[in-house]
């Protein structure tokens, strides 16, 4: 017995839909994957560059395409540069995420005097940095405000957040590994108060409509 035409005509438009979704998450895993990605910023590290409750998207491209799951470059493009903003896996758990700014990369010397960075015994130009802090800790109190002298390894970089008096960052734990690194920061696309109720009026009038679209540097 021949199929009615009315069940071949669902038959294949329920293969036409399958096939849409189909090729639809296969794409957007691609570019997951090796292009794009979005992040939040759930701290006050990178502030006032980044705020609690921004909302970025990462390229994930520039600095090479990536092996899935290793880390490994395929295709490397170029390596991360002082001052860009990477998001990377935090080396003491790598389900975790985290997002800094880079100070400086394999062969470099860094060094913190007094809450000045110095990188090869120059100056870094800092003009990102802010400190709500006015004492200077000593060494024996803590790396925050005098770290170093250390050479960051090859295969590596060195980070540390904006908000230099509150950021858990390279000066506590180290080194970042270049196969670690997500990407680099580029956009934001949305922003508001995560401290207003999610369902509320309040929380719809805390969005920051002027940071919606704002490059990342």
């Amino acid at each position: 017995m021949m199929d009615n035409p009315k069940n071949q005509k669902k038959k294949s438009t329920l293969r036409e839909y399958t096939e849409a979704i189909v090729i639809a998450l296969v794409l957007a895993l691609f570019i997951r994957t090796f292009i794009v990605q979005a992040f939040k910023i759930p701290s006050g590290s990178m502030l006032p560059t980044l705020q609690i409750g921004d909302h970025l998207l990462v390229n994930k491209f520039i600095y090479g395409v990536k092996v899935p799951f290793s880390g490994r470059v395929l295709i490397p493009i170029k390596n991360p540069r002082p001052n860009d903003i990477v998001v990377f896996k935090f080396p003491k758990n790598p389900k975790l995420d985290y997002i800094k700014r880079v100070i400086a990369v394999a062969g470099d010397t860094v060094e913190i005097r007094n809450k000045r960075i110095f990188v090869n015994g120059v100056p870094f130009q800092d003009k990102h940095g802010v400190f709500t802090d006015p004492r200077i800790l000593p060494a024996n109190a803590g790396p925050r405000d005098n770290f170093g002298p250390v050479k960051v390894p090859e295969h590596h970089i060195f980070v540390m957040g904006d908000n230099r008096d509150n950021s858990f960052d390279g000066r506590f734990w180290g080194f970042v590994d270049l196969k670690a690194v997500r990407g680099k920061a580029f956009i934001l696309y949305w922003s508001w108060d995560v401290r207003k109720p999610l369902f509320s009026l309040d929380r719809f009038t805390s969005i920051r409509w002027g940071r919606i679209g704002d490059l990342v540097h």
